[in-house]
């Protein structure tokens, strides 16, 4: 898991004018092979019925991670949907309860803080990445940690051996300085979300990381 690559954070308040399962099927085509859906304003009825839609066009092609939603993830498993974790972050259950609960599948963290990386490297068994952020000030996060930039991503990524994604205003030009900071990663919401054309902006991203080797 030391290479995630480009990771789409599927918000659905970032998708409008298109609907989210058009955004995460143009990033799936356009190459994405990681993608986290976000529902922060729907019912769970609702954020599990999307789960299970997304699901039929990552399967096979995409890792399908749900946020926050430790019963959506279990309920559209149950369903027979193919997802396969979860994201959580520091407001959340703890996060060997989390794999506690869940058993089998990908858990990452946002973890941002010196304090927060130590507990994530104690609970390292529990975790498979962490999303460390924002790397820059975002309206689609409100409540993001002050921003640390490209360097204090590199430092984080530093003090943790767990694999480290780059989140917050990330864009293509941002790849080979992610890399060159030991990420493993970078996911960006409205890079794809906002795009004109999501497919190409997915492939614009995807060839981005490959190049910075």
């Amino acid at each position: 898991m030391d290479n995630i690559g480009a990771y789409l954070v599927a918000n659905t308040a970032s998708c409008t004018p298109r609907t989210t399962l058009e955004v995460i099927e143009g990033a799936v085509a356009g190459g994405i092979e990681w993608i986290q859906l976000r529902a922060k304003d729907e019912t769970a009825r609702e954020f599990f019925e999307l789960a299970c839609a997304a699901a039929r066009l990552t399967e096979g092609k995409a890792k399908l991670l749900i946020n926050d939603r430790i019963d959506v993830f279990l309920a559209a498993r149950a369903a027979g949907a193919t997802v396969s974790g979860i994201h959580i972050g520091q407001k959340d259950i703890p996060v060997r309860l989390a794999r506690q609960i869940m058993g089998e599948g990908i858990i990452g963290l946002s973890a941002s803080t010196d304090a927060q990386l130590a507990q994530a490297n104690l609970d390292a068994e529990a975790i498979d990445y962490l999303g460390v952020g924002a790397v820059r000030a975002t309206p689609t996060k409100k409540d993001h940690p002050t921003p640390i930039g490209l360097d204090g991503f590199a430092r984080a990524a530093s003090l943790t051996s767990l694999p480290c994604i780059a989140i917050g205003a990330i864009t293509a030009q941002d790849a080979s300085a992610i890399r060159a900071g030991g990420g493993a990663g970078m996911a960006v919401v409205r890079a794809i979300c906002n795009a004109d054309d999501p497919q190409a902006a997915s492939g614009q991203l995807v060839a981005a990381w490959a190049a910075a080797q």
